[in-house]
């Protein structure tokens, strides 16, 4: 066997290999001569025997029979093996393998030798791969080096440390005293460790939170010495002083004055001072002034103050580092719902980042810009939101589409600008918007009465030009059919007068029928409008009987199905006809299953955990987790519930198919006499309100409505119910699953339940929601109803 070669010689022939089957072949013989090495007893050469492995690892070839050798080289009276030994032992060995125990005696031995460098390389080895076990065992020898009189020993341990808290928790208290003592250091590499340690030890224990929050007037001065401290070459970083203790502390800092007034105030002039005094040119001194104002915006610091730091992040806007302007927005999306104002000053240069060419920045630039939309601002934004939707990469069509939706139902100063926006949108994007556009600005239109006249007229010139637009082309046959005789009459004040004939229109609906771009829910809207159009004209009756024959025999089931019914409006109910295919009537804008626009819009599903109903089908794509476990409401424990299908109201403009139902809307009616209300849950600014009907001697109808009066908008927010086994419990969709902010809208939700003795009724009712970022999750009993008696709690 060929002897082993010096290290640069077999770097050299590896890297002047010209192909990978070379450089396996110089690899496995340099391999093959070190195991025979480390074989022999006698083997003077093992450091650069370990040393060659190493770099053979580096290159990532197997290494692992080296773990061994790195054992007894560790064990090693010289220096210059046990380096190389525990060099290997954090390249070669991590806590899974058996052999990592086998070095816990030396370890503990080095803890303890005369040198600080053989400590040191003991210090870094635990701090990289000790295991709990090994973390058990050494704890107390890190805690005694914690307090030596030698600076380059304590910093080490003090990080030594950091990895003993990250692994065994319950270690945290034994440093405590230690970590305090070392925030009188001197050395900034002590003060380091220290702070790094401190803080680890306040993240994970509560309690030695609150002790170390007494150490806040210490870490304040330690920082103002930093920040007033003149030029010093050891810790001088482009001008700023030990940049990265600075960052420590201040992250520190956060910590310990989160949701705390009296640690706040101690520190609210220091972080004035740094956000003041800190050098914004410099990349360095950006980092610690956007330390300082995540510290800031976490704290509970004044009003003033979190101006400034608002606008530091607005300075942070213009800086030519996109990775600068990137976390910039990212951090005033965070706090946009609590410093509104503050973050609206720099509005036009958050929506000048909508410009970016960076991909990332320009989707920051647009949540941000989104969430700054307000009453105030509404006409100016939208322009800007339109003029970004009309040349936005596609992938954010959807979500700038949808959030204009949103912002537009929010804010709309006046119904005609509302609906000039949504049909902008859907000419602009209109096959990016969500499904429940379509129902939502067909109810938009239908409540706005006086401007049907302009809305037909406006949607007819837009049918054709943009066909391709599916959203678009819905809505405008839908309006076509509803007020087409509003269209044949040609005069509208609101805009230019078009004279349209009846032959046009028709026209127009078969050019949609025909077109290859319409799908089929398209085709079922402008064959529906055809035939509204039969009690609305007067001379082509016979053609739109002949174009809605043509699709009785349509390949499409359900055209197929509609033309059919159709056709028997015509034959043998055609004394029908004129009632079937009367005007819609107003669309109460909360029933049931109308999400108004709302992100998010999933249903909840109704939950009824101690009376389940057999047969009622599960939607698959219910998420598991959405579908809660509510036994624990009423305190039993029977089988696991099953999840009930809603039952949702029926709306025309949802489907293109369905019976002759569909024309007549399939709308509830509104109850006469307004039911008796009471207030069930109030708490935070979130309040829940209970009404009761009685349908029957056996059947209750509860309305259950959600309102929110604080400053900050809830999402997410969901109603669960629980009633004793005897009720059958059906709970409906609800009307949105999001609270606007100051009570701009509701939530309201319909329980039916159905008992055979109303007298013991009794609900539970859970409520959650999250605010703020914030999971917040309650329950409220009923235990009586209005009209059947008192709700309580």
């Amino acid at each position: 066997m060929s002897p082993s070669i010096p290290l640069q010689e077999m770097i050299r022939a590896i890297r002047s290999a010209k192909t990978q089957g070379e450089e396996r072949g110089v690899i496995q013989r340099e391999c093959a001569a070190i195991r025979a090495q480390f074989r022999q007893t006698d083997n003077g050469g093992r450091s650069h025997n370990l040393a060659k492995l190493l770099y053979v690892h580096m290159l990532g070839y197997p290494a692992h029979f080296g773990q061994m050798e790195c054992v007894r080289m560790i064990a090693s009276p010289r220096y210059s093996e046990k380096r190389v030994g525990y060099l290997g032992a954090m390249m070669l060995l991590d806590e899974k393998q058996d052999a990592s125990l086998l070095i816990t005696n030396s370890i503990k031995n080095d803890l303890s030798h005369s040198s600080q460098y053989v400590q040191s390389l003991a210090l870094c080895t635990l701090a990289c791969m000790g295991s709990a076990e090994m973390c058990r065992d050494l704890a107390p020898e890190i805690d005694r080096l914690l307090r030596a009189s030698n600076s380059y020993i304590k910093k080490k341990a003090a990080l030594c440390a950091v990895h003993i808290v990250r692994k065994v928790q319950d270690l945290g208290e034994l440093f405590v005293p230690a970590a305090r003592s070392l925030l009188n250091e001197k050395n900034h590499g002590v003060l380091h460790g220290a702070v790094v340690l401190i803080t680890e030890l306040c993240e994970r224990s509560p309690e030695t939170l609150e002790r170390f929050r007494k150490s806040v007037p210490s870490l304040v001065q330690i920082m103002k010495s930093l920040v007033i401290s003149g030029y010093s070459p050891d810790h001088d970083v482009s001008g700023v002083s030990d940049p990265f203790l600075q960052v420590r502390i201040l992250r520190l800092l956060r910590v310990l004055g989160h949701n705390n007034e009296t640690a706040s105030d101690a520190m609210n002039d220091l972080l004035a001072q740094v956000a003041t005094n800190t050098d914004s040119t410099k990349t360095v001194g950006n980092a610690v002034l956007y330390e300082t104002v995540l510290t800031v915006l976490d704290i509970k610091s004044e009003s003033g103050l979190r101006v400034l730091a608002v606008n530091i992040l607005g300075r942070f806007l213009l800086n030519n580092d996109r990775n600068i302007r990137y976390i910039a927005m990212t951090s005033l999306q965070k706090i946009v719902g609590t410093d509104h104002n503050a973050v609206q000053r720099h509005r036009g240069t958050i929506v000048d980042c909508l410009k970016d060419q960076d991909a990332s920045v320009k989707r920051r630039a647009l949540d941000l810009s989104l969430a700054l939309v307000s009453a105030s601002n509404i006409r100016s934004m939208m322009k800007e939101l339109l003029i970004f939707l009309s040349s936005c990469p596609p992938e954010l069509k959807a979500q700038a589409a949808n959030g204009i939706f949103y912002a537009a139902e929010r804010y709309a100063p006046s119904q005609r600008w509302h609906i000039d926006t949504i049909l902008h949108v859907l000419t602009t994007a209109g096959g990016d918007v969500r499904d429940e556009t379509v129902p939502n600005l067909i109810q938009l239109i239908t409540n706005t009465s006086e401007l049907h006249c302009y809305t037909v007229h406006k949607l007819y010139r837009a049918l054709l030009t943009y066909i391709s637009q599916q959203s678009l082309v819905q809505v405008a046959c839908w309006c076509i059919g509803e007020y087409g005789d509003l269209l044949l009459r040609g005069d509208c004040q609101e805009t230019e007068p078009v004279q349209v004939t009846e032959d046009n229109v028709l026209d127009a609906l078969e050019t949609v029928l025909q077109s290859h771009m319409s799908s089929a829910s398209t085709r079922g809207f402008a064959l529906t409008a055809t035939m509204k159009l039969s009690t609305r004209i007067n001379d082509n009756v016979d053609r739109i009987r002949s174009i809605v024959s043509i699709y009785g025999s349509c390949i499409d089931v359900e055209l197929q199905q509609r033309a059919v019914e159709y056709n028997a409006l015509f034959k043998k109910y055609d004394h029908m006809r004129a009632a079937v295919l009367e005007r819609m009537p107003v669309i109460d804008k909360n029933s049931p299953g109308q999400t108004n626009g709302e992100p998010g819009g999933e249903t909840i599903k109704e939950i009824q955990p101690l009376s389940v109903r057999q047969g009622d089908a599960v939607t698959p794509q219910q998420p598991a987790n959405q579908v809660c476990n509510l036994l624990d409401l009423l305190g039993d424990s029977p089988e696991p519930p099953h999840p009930a299908t809603p039952a949702l109201s029926i709306t025309t403009a949802n489907s293109a198919g369905g019976d002759l139902l569909d024309l007549l809307g399939g709308l509830e009616p509104t109850p006469a006499t307004p039911a008796p209300t009471v207030t069930v849950y109030e708490k935070d600014g979130v309040t829940l309100t209970l009404s009761c009907e009685k349908q029957s001697e056996t059947a209750l109808t509860i309305t259950l409505t959600a309102s929110n009066c604080t400053d900050s908008d809830i999402s997410n927010v969901t109603l669960q119910a629980a009633v004793p086994k005897s009720v059958q419990l059906n709970m409906k969709a609800p009307s949105r699953d999001f609270l606007p902010a100051r009570d701009a809208a509701k939530m309201i939700q319909t329980v039916v339940l159905n008992s055979p003795n109303m007298v013991n009724l009794k609900m539970r009712i859970r409520i959650s929601y999250t605010s703020q970022g914030s999971v917040v999750q309650d329950t409220v009993q009923v235990d009586s109803f209005p009209g059947l008696g008192a709700a309580g709690h």
